[in-house]
């Protein structure tokens, strides 16, 4: 097959990158919903659909197999199918943060939530904002919005160590909410490993354009 077979199932790789991306989206804001609503039966949903992200990951490996297999790719081409499966697996991971939180509304249960959403909501909204964009300058193998999204996990960071204090902060004074301020931290965490998921995938695209592995954010602001 002439390159050109080659760039037209790359593209189609990417496309179906970019809908295992807006599914663990979904389930991202799915679950924080539920979260937020303690809906048991929203939380149930999230961790069944997740099967469907396990097998768009497996799906989109064996694609980039059959590439590496048929095409003999070299130099670039090699990258390309490198970076796509470094991403098919980050957004697998995404989906198992967003299938936990659904399980930790199923252990919360029916009581009153400790405190309201403060932290969480604007995490999330800061880490798809973060993991859309990544996978946008995947597909338009922009290295420079890559870098600057790296960077912006510090906010995530900062307000998953605000949430956390907050929480501990409340377990001190009220022992009687150890358990439900545990439950939300450990949201809050699966929050903030997405932010970390997103910025390995902007590095992926750093690598995929310049052929250099970088870690770009290794400190914590």
């Amino acid at each position: 097959m002439p390159r050109e077979g080659f760039h037209k199932r790359m593209k189609e790789l990417e496309r179906d990158v970019l809908a295992m991306g807006e599914m663990v989206i979904d389930a991202i804001h799915q679950s924080v919903a539920a979260l937020g609503s303690l809906n048991a039966d929203q939380a149930r949903q999230v961790i069944a659909n997740d099967t469907r992200v396990d097998r768009k990951r497996w799906e989109l490996e064996e694609q980039c197999v059959d590439l590496i297999a048929t095409q003999q790719p070299v130099a670039s081409d090699l990258r390309e199918i490198i970076a796509a499966l470094s991403i098919v697996r980050d957004l697998e991971r995404i989906g198992d943060y967003a299938e936990g939180i659904g399980k930790i509304v199923l252990m919360h249960g029916d009581q009153p939530l400790v405190k309201s959403l403060t932290y969480l909501p604007a995490m999330a909204e800061k880490a798809v904002s973060m993991l859309r964009r990544s996978l946008e300058a995947f597909v338009s193998r922009d290295a420079k919005t890559a870098c600057a999204i790296c960077n912006e996990d510090d906010e995530v960071d900062k307000l998953y160590d605000q949430a956390y204090h907050d929480l501990l902060h409340r377990m001190i004074e009220n022992p009687s909410v150890i358990t439900r301020a545990t439950y939300l931290i450990w949201a809050s965490h699966n929050i903030e490993r997405i932010a970390d998921r997103a910025t390995n995938i902007a590095e992926s695209v750093v690598y995929l354009v310049t052929g250099t592995p970088t870690e770009l954010n290794v400190s914590k602001y």
